[in-house]
């Protein structure tokens, strides 16, 4: 069974800044609750189709990794961006996208979507009812902060 996730929020930054901010992927680590970001081949930049990355998800040493690899990118002369990846893991599996709309000359709104293949047949598709709350928790947790760092003087260095 595939879900649809779909969360946004709004930023004060312009769509530039804003899809700078999200395409740094070691910085997603900063937002992404309990996930670590990475490129998943040295020195790949990962800002284009076909490019790889990688994500460790978890608590400590117990987590899975969610390997990713970018299918779409178009960026716009408003400062907009959309990247899509293929999740390609043993747990995480199915599309995501990741949008950045130019809403104001300084400021943008971002969206998250990601359409799952729910794991472990029935049983993932009856867990999938009682952990989607927590999830959509997590994720708008996440964009909050997200949201206030980006925003925060200093916060567009590149790393």
């Amino acid at each position: 069974m595939r879900v649809l996730i779909q969360r946004e929020v709004d930023v004060a930054v312009p769509a530039a800044t804003l899809w700078g901010y999200i395409t740094d992927w070691p910085r997603q680590s900063e937002w992404i609750p309990h996930t670590r970001m990475e490129r998943a081949v040295p020195g790949d930049p990962a800002t284009g189709v076909g490019g790889r990355i990688r994500a460790w998800s978890g608590l400590g040493p117990v987590g899975f990794w969610d390997h990713m690899t970018i299918t779409g990118w178009e960026t716009g002369d408003d400062g907009s961006g959309r990247c899509e990846v293929l999740h390609t893991g043993k747990v995480v599996r199915g599309e995501g996208e990741f949008i950045v709309e130019a809403t104001g000359p300084q400021t943008s709104r971002f969206v998250w979507k990601e359409m799952a293949v729910l794991p472990f047949g029935r049983a993932g598709v009856l867990g999938w009812r009682i952990v989607r709350p927590v999830v959509e928790r997590l994720i708008d947790g996440g964009l909050r902060t997200m949201r206030d760092r980006v925003a925060a003087p200093g916060a567009t260095r590149a790393t």
